[in-house]
């Protein structure tokens, strides 16, 4: 029901929209003031209420350039909604048989979309991930490589080149039981693979100890005015000549600026958090530690706090 002008009243008058039509009547002459409109909503409607099942999507997922057929094969899916084996349906068992080139790549794909999720990584990372996998499987069968980390891989690579970049232990979590090193092999294979394949060298994007710093300062609960003055820290320890990794740095920036608030935090806290070991920990703050009065924000701490801060 509303409001719209009808010529035949020849005023504003309370109009009907007829769904099985698609058509507009005004309520009070029945003037069809539009005909054959079209809802270009989502439907939501059930079709399939006598088999009890009650997902109202009647589309399938959306097309995929990376495989064959673009996404948009047909399944055959079990019986009136039944929990059993697909394969008990004698339609599921002869589509089961045919031959299709694309499984492999659909189970690639639903881990990669599984480690994005647990990650909390934005879609655009997912699909990057996806493409670098189908670049590789083109040019060079994967059998007899561990897949898990292989995938896992592709997510730290997609991860770099969208300058979101994680921690390679962050990526072994959600790898299905890879270890850091195969991951590692993983990377340096693939990088290999595709600098053949582009014939020049792979861009895979700088880390700085920023991008990991909001995320580790979240983790250890620090308040919006202790990550203001470690992310001035971090920026300022870019001039310096500090050969450490980025990931170090900004551990031993969140342990020096916590130390110097009312909320202090452990060593082992900042190292669970952030993934470095304590003596790597200690070994930057080390580093670092001559730097200080050029490193922490003046708003932040007083010169006496420094002075009374412990040296390592």
């Amino acid at each position: 029901m509303g409001d719209s002008y009808c010529p035949e009243c020849k005023r504003a008058t309370e109009v009907v929209f007829d769904h099985s039509a698609g058509d507009t009547v005004c309520s009070e002459c029945g003037l069809v003031l539009e005909a054959h409109s079209i809802d270009e909503k989502s439907e939501w409607r059930i079709f399939a209420n006598e088999s009890g099942d009650n997902d109202p999507v009647r589309v399938g997922g959306p097309s995929n350039p990376l495989l064959a057929d673009g996404g948009l094969s047909t399944v055959i899916s079990r019986p009136n909604g039944a929990s059993g084996d697909f394969l008990s349906s004698s339609l599921g068992r002869w589509q089961n048989r045919g031959s299709n080139p694309d499984r492999s790549l659909i189970q690639a794909f639903k881990a990669i979309a599984t480690m994005s999720d647990r990650l909390g990584l934005v879609a655009t990372i997912k699909d990057r991930a996806n493409e670098i996998y189908k670049k590789v499987e083109d040019q060079k069968p994967l059998r007899g490589r561990n897949q898990d980390a292989i995938l896992a891989a592709c997510l730290y690579i997609a991860c770099r080149q969208e300058d979101k970049a994680r921690t390679v232990k962050e990526i072994c979590s959600v790898a299905n039981g890879a270890t850091k090193k195969e991951i590692g092999r993983a990377k340096e294979y693939i990088v290999k693979q595709l600098e053949v394949e582009m014939g020049q060298s792979m861009e895979m994007g700088t880390i700085h100890a920023g991008d990991f710093l909001r995320r580790f300062c979240s983790h250890l609960g620090m308040n919006n005015q202790a990550v203001k003055a470690a992310q001035e820290a971090v920026q300022k320890s870019e001039e310096l000549d500090i050969r450490r990794s980025p990931i170090s740095i900004a551990a031993a920036v969140i342990y020096m600026i916590t130390q110097l608030s009312d909320d202090k935090k452990l060593l082992k806290d900042v190292s669970l958090a952030t993934g470095v070991a304590e003596g790597t920990i200690r070994n930057s703050y080390k580093d670092l530690y001559p730097h200080i009065a050029r490193l922490i924000p003046s708003w932040y701490a007083k010169e006496e706090d420094l002075k009374n801060l412990c040296s390592p």
